[in-house]
């Protein structure tokens, strides 16, 4: 590690050399190239222990009454327990609810893990409770978890597009600021690809996702979708090239049972406070042919919605920002389903730039791409024309605040500044009604290199 810091500090004392002469200080210039993780190749950074890391949480179908927990240690003899309580003041936990997880052993580049889970019911509503997690004769720290509140009660949403790449180094600080800018959030949608994948290096980059998540992660409801890059190439360049979904996905979250036969393990909805939350996998309907599948199954999850207001969380947008994209699949199958429910948000990210809009001659749903981590890209003409507004070369994060009386919606910057946001109100016939909030943007955000001669690099940054 002594040797990394001083590799380091020779980087960063060239780099600024450089800068000083000239050599990297031209507008525009890109940042300097640097690897999809911090750790060296081979050095097992990320290896599991018997300490018990990599502690989410996600909601339950009914949030007000259960969570789920997903942890990971070295191999363990036999299957760990979660204990619980009413969280209190006193270090005394008082009466300890003991829940045995039920594991998945995993091998990978840093050698053999075992992910476990525990499933949590029972619970009361808006009540903060205490947990840990077993590992090899230890424990976790004691984590805090509040249930959901009864419906119409304020709810704060963090949702962030593709983290993806470079999540310790790039990553971090935008998570870091949507905590700062919304300590009361409760709850967390990521819209896929957490990580890049594929790549000989995946635990490595959970290891790193995890990391820049930080307590985030364990104390408060985590709903991600899965994106493409949570997926892999099986049989790559060969007559039988197929999708499959990455090893580490089914077992890093614990999250509802309650999706699409066809995409068991990567559809899901839940109830927050108010709020259903629907979560699709857009690579399984565009790659593997479960659109109509999908589709039956949200028309069903959102007939039964007796919630205030309906998210759906997909990572391919229905609309695509970039170009050569095509989601018509999604376009013909899921859309229409969206506009007969007139589902509030669609949540998505892929395009690794931002961009919103709604159909045309309606104010809802309101589709919405975004991107928090540093992979960024150019924006279609298409998207220009069609979309207000838009961005790149933009970390970004989202906030939603909402009860039974309103929904209001921010985008902001890594440095927290606002870029975008708007009201949807709700009058006392159940009326919604859309409007724009303008006061506070900063201006469009555009990428600052020049397209290629031959103008098809839509890269924004390496």
């Amino acid at each position: 590690m002594r040797a990394q810091r001083v590799s380091q500090r020779l980087l960063l004392a060239a780099l600024i050399g450089a800068a000083l002469s000239g050599a990297a200080g031209a507008v525009g210039a890109a940042p300097a190239a640097e690897p999809n993780t911090q750790v060296p190749a081979g050095s097992q950074h990320y290896a599991a222990s018997g300490f018990p890391d990599r502690i989410v949480a996600s909601p339950a179908q009914d949030a007000s009454s259960g969570f789920a927990v997903a942890w990971r240690t070295a191999p363990l003899a036999q299957p760990p327990v979660l204990e619980l309580a009413v969280a209190g003041d006193s270090p005394d936990m008082g009466q300890v609810r003991q829940l045995r997880a039920s594991s998945q052993a995993l091998q990978t580049e840093n050698g053999n893990s075992q992910h476990h889970r525990a499933v949590i019911d029972g619970l009361q509503a808006d009540t903060l409770y205490a947990y840990r997690v077993q590992g090899q004769g230890t424990w976790s720290a004691w984590q805090h978890f509040r249930t959901a509140a009864a419906a119409g009660e304020p709810l704060t949403v963090l949702y962030f597009g593709d983290t993806q790449n470079k999540n310790l180094s790039h990553v971090s600080r935008v998570i870091r600021q949507g905590w700062q800018t919304a300590p009361d959030a409760r709850l967390t949608l990521f819209a896929g690809d957490l990580v890049s994948g594929g790549d000989g290096e995946d635990d490595n980059e959970w290891g790193e996702w995890f990391a820049a998540g930080g307590w985030l992660l364990p104390g408060m409801a985590i709903a991600p979708a899965a994106g493409n890059h949570e997926y892999f190439e099986e049989f790559e360049d060969t007559p039988q090239e197929r999708r499959v979904l990455g090893k580490h996905w089914p077992v890093t979250f614990a999250l509802p049972a309650n999706g699409a036969a066809a995409t068991a393990s990567t559809t899901y909805w839940f109830d927050y406070q108010g709020l259903r939350v629907v979560v699709l996998d857009g690579t399984s309907a565009l790659d593997l042919g479960t659109a109509k599948a999908q589709a039956s199954w949200l028309q069903k999850v959102l007939e039964d919605s007796a919630q205030v207001w309906n998210i759906v969380v997909v990572h391919q947008p229905l609309y695509p920002l970039r170009a050569e994209r095509d989601t018509s699949v999604l376009a013909s199958e899921i859309r229409p389903v969206l506009q007969q429910h007139k589902v509030d948000l669609v949540l998505q990210g892929h395009d690794h730039t931002y961009g919103r809009r709604a159909d045309d001659g309606a104010a809802l749903p309101q589709y919405i791409s975004s991107v928090a981590g540093p992979k960024q890209y150019r924006l279609s003409p298409q998207a220009r024309a069609t979309m207000k507004p838009t961005a790149e070369d933009t970390q970004l994060f989202q906030v939603l605040r909402l009860d039974d009386k309103g929904l209001r919606y921010e985008a902001r910057t890594a440095t927290g500044r606002l870029y975008d946001a708007f009201q949807i109100s709700r009058d006392a016939q159940g009326g919604k009604h859309f409007s724009e909030i303008t006061d506070g943007r900063i201006p469009q955000r555009d990428c600052p290199r020049p397209l290629s001669p031959k103008g098809r690099d839509d890269r924004c940054w390496e």
